[in-house]
């Protein structure tokens, strides 16, 4: 019994209608009449043709019509954080004039996979600047020759990016802080490095994460000598962690927290919360990002909001600007400061 795919000229010659004919009627680039039309959908439904081969087109056009993008965690992990939702649906809408996929693609530097960065047929890969391990996957991707975009991170003039006022942003947070009257302030972090190691910072230098280490620079411009606390990723469970150790002691509370990240921010509230704190009383805590985050009510978090779909768009488009042989220009995106109720005076003012 034969398996043979049935072929568009199976189908043209069941119709009666020359092979140029049916092609047209699938890709609907041309206009048929309506009698052709049925003919052809007729004849491929009596064959069981559902659609030119997509390794055919693909060998035809040499590609492959997938856009890998780089996650350096679990994959479940990554998308319990909004602000990587919000940006993946820019992204698959900003390569859609392409008629591209998506493949998302671990390399975390020690998880062994397939498809890897290393052999995944795509045409083009966009790296993420929260990635702890942008710099290596950036090695990979250049090695294979595949056109890389990357969101928020240092890849040089050569490579076009997609850039968050990080340092600005975090910077308006910080100043919105000290003009409420705050001095004895903690910044929480995003990881520092690819081992994500939790705890107190010794120096600034440790930080290897470009979007750590602009968040980190702005709020340093307000408050030069502040605490800053390493979590192990942007998650409420992180954030209590950190929340917990920084209000341990009950004669070294700070009267404000700056987080990294709108997760984290709701994971300090929580351990305020279970010190006997009140939030902004006897605590202000910031954000980043300007997510929706679950269980925070009735607090409304003092953040900065940025354009994540926006962000994953921009992206998207360089991508399907170099496939079709422009060169894209790099584009600088902007945050807003939005003002919640997690912040007040401290008591002492």
């Amino acid at each position: 019994m034969s398996t043979r795919r049935a072929t568009i000229s199976d189908v043209a010659r069941e119709a009666g209608v020359s092979v140029s004919t049916a092609s047209v009627v699938f890709s609907g680039k041309t206009p048929t009449s309506e009698a052709t039309r049925a003919r052809v959908i007729t004849a491929a439904e009596k064959l069981g043709y559902t659609g030119p081969d997509p390794r055919a087109a693909s060998l035809r056009r040499g590609r492959s019509g997938i856009v890998g993008v780089v996650f350096d965690q679990h994959l479940g992990t990554a998308f319990q954080d909004p602000v990587t939702t919000h940006m993946m649906d820019g992204l698959a809408e900003g390569v859609s004039r392409l008629g591209a996929a998506l493949l998302l693609l671990r390399d975390d530097g020690v998880t062994i996979s397939e498809p890897s960065l290393h052999t995944a047929p795509i045409d083009a890969a966009v790296l993420i600047g929260c990635n702890t391990r942008l710099r290596d996957s950036l090695e990979i991707v250049r090695a294979r020759g595949i056109p890389v975009v990357v969101v928020e991170g240092d890849a040089g003039s050569d490579i076009p990016r997609v850039l968050l006022d990080n340092v600005e942003a975090q910077r308006e947070a910080a100043r919105h802080l000290a003009d409420l009257g705050h001095r004895d302030v903690v910044i929480v972090t995003l990881p520092l490095d690819p081992q994500r190691r939790r705890g107190w910072l010794e120096s600034d230098d440790e930080a290897r994460v470009d979007v750590t280490v602009d968040r980190l620079a702005g709020a340093r411009q307000i408050f030069p000598h502040a605490p800053a606390l390493a979590a192990a990723g942007s998650s409420i469970d992180e954030g209590a962690i950190a929340g917990r150790t920084i209000f341990a002691d009950p004669e070294r509370r700070p009267t404000a927290v700056i987080a990294q990240s709108d997760l984290l921010a709701a994971g300090v509230i929580r351990a305020a919360e279970e010190a006997g704190l009140d939030v902004p009383r006897d605590v202000s805590v910031t954000g980043f990002d300007g997510i929706v985050v679950d269980g925070l009510a009735p607090h409304v978090l003092t953040t900065l909001v940025q354009p994540a779909t926006a962000k994953g768009r921009a992206a998207g488009e360089a991508v399907a600007s170099m496939l079709e042989g422009s060169r894209p220009a790099g584009l600088d995106l902007t945050c807003a400061f939005r003002a919640g109720t997690t912040t007040a005076p401290p008591l002492s003012t």
